[in-house]
């Protein structure tokens, strides 16, 4: 039932109260205030608040919380000391064991709402033993703040002013480290930030990467010059203050754009590289490297979507949208044969890398479009037994989806990251001679309102 817009007696900037009856997609409280809908950040399941209506659509409203008038037994005192302002966690205020039951209703609710499907078992999310400071992956902006104080942190919600962090709670402590060296050192030799309007400065962003099983740590700092006077010193203060410290990379940027990353990098000193592993693979990470932010809780994602192909060595598996080849691989171990398709050429460069450093023969990649590159292994003989997806947050390409259909693997294990994707293309699937088996969602950021599933679909037998 659409809501209506007629007789709603209150206006922007109106002080209202409400009932709020779950959570939205991006973690903010829903309710309805004589029948009209309004999304409150900050607001939690079964509370009771007050709030203050900031837009007022057609449709719905936003609101801004005043005043939790009855609060959740699962409320708690978020940690971070510019939780609201940063915009960069979205569930601090609620318990662990409640974001979990929270990510499980959003994946069933997508699943309903938006793929029509019913009964369908999900399980429990698989939860982070430690929710802190699991990010391996560090970008943050830097800023001449006001009266000349030095910003390096986040930016403030839906802005680009930079608000100053001392320390990110998801961050890996030594990315906090990395972060907290570039301050004092661009203090000790007056090392100018970028002032974004100006166009000039130095220093535009610095990012942190950690090997967690090597604990092997890289810095890279990203500037709006190729000169960067004392960057040697840089190099020796790292060094220094962090133990694993293994590589520093300069990344040039003069574009006056949002992308973080420039095109040209060059060593300062280190091999330019870091390693980490999931599960018994290894990986190179260069500072463009993808590779997921929390090691841990990938190894237990890439886990269920090995278990969910049930592999017995006998198979061919293609896992479409590969990326670096990580799943692949993963793969590969339990197949007996495993093909990677990814359009991106540096990806597929990285993915055949990895397959050498890990002496692993039975895995090939191929550079291409999915949607082109699965019909012409067909032709080629070569029988898909398991499709595995792993796409980006705009899910699979309407003819990626065909392409699928007409190989008509057995099973199509679908890795997720954002269930209102999944929903859309399982339902596709579904149409095309499918059924979905099981449901896992696998908690990776823990703090947000993201969540990542596994989907095991089975080819329905006529």
């Amino acid at each position: 039932m659409k809501n209506k817009t007629i007789n709603v007696n209150f206006t922007k900037n109106s002080i209202l109260e409400m009932q709020v009856t779950g959570l939205g997609s991006s973690g903010e409280g829903v309710g309805k205030v004589q029948g009209f809908t309004f999304f409150v950040p900050g607001a939690l399941a079964g509370e009771k608040i007050r709030f203050q209506a900031k837009q007022v659509k057609k449709s719905y409203g936003i609101g801004e919380l005043t005043n939790v008038l009855e609060p959740s037994p699962e409320r708690v005192k978020p940690v971070c000391p510019v939780y609201k302002q940063c915009g960069g966690c979205q569930l601090q205020h609620l318990s662990y064991e409640g974001q979990l039951t929270v990510k499980r209703q959003q994946v069933i609710d997508a699943l309903e709402r938006l793929g029509h499907f019913k009964g369908i078992k999900v399980e429990k999310t698989l939860g982070d033993d430690d929710p802190w400071h699991y990010r391996n992956k560090m970008q943050v902006p830097v800023a001449s703040g006001k009266k000349g104080s030095l910003d390096i942190g986040c930016f403030a919600q839906a802005t680009h002013r930079v608000i100053n962090v001392e320390e990110c709670f998801i961050q890996k402590k030594a990315n906090n480290a990395i972060a907290a060296v570039v301050r004092a050192w661009m203090k000790e030799y007056k090392i100018p930030a970028l002032e974004e309007d100006a166009r000039r400065g130095i220093v535009r962003h610095v990012m942190g990467r950690v090997g967690v099983a090597t604990g092997e740590v890289m810095a890279v700092l990203i500037t709006n010059s190729p000169m960067v006077p004392h960057i040697k010193d840089l190099g020796k203060m790292l060094r220094e203050a962090i133990p694993g410290f293994k590589t520093l990379v300069q990344n040039v940027n003069t574009r006056h754009t949002n992308v973080i990353m420039g095109e040209k990098s060059r060593i300062v000193t280190g091999p330019g590289f870091i390693q980490d592993s999931i599960g018994t693979l290894t990986f190179n990470i260069s500072p463009e490297s993808f590779f997921q932010v929390n090691s841990e809780q990938a190894a237990k994602l890439y886990g269920e979507a090995l278990k969910a192909a049930n592999l017995t060595s006998k198979e061919t598996v293609v896992d479409v949208y590969c990326g670096t080849g990580t799943i692949t691989l993963f793969l590969a171990q339990k197949a007996a044969r495993a093909i990677g398709i990814e359009i991106v050429p540096s990806a597929i460069k990285d993915a055949r890398i990895n397959a050498r450093n890990n002496k692993i023969a039975n895995a090939q990649f191929v550079l291409g479009d999915a949607a082109v590159e699965l019909p012409k292994l067909a032709q080629e003989g070569i029988k898909a037994d398991v499709i595995v997806l792993d796409p980006p947050r705009a899910g699979c390409d309407q003819r990626v989806i065909n392409a699928i259909a007409a190989v008509k693997p057995k099973k199509v294990v679908y890795v997720s990251c954002n269930p209102a994707s999944l929903a859309r293309d399982a339902e596709l699937l579904c149409k095309k001679g499918y059924k979905i088996n099981k449901v896992q969602p696998v908690d990776l950021f823990p703090q947000t309102h993201h969540v990542e599933s596994v989907v095991l679909m089975s080819k329905v037998e006529k």
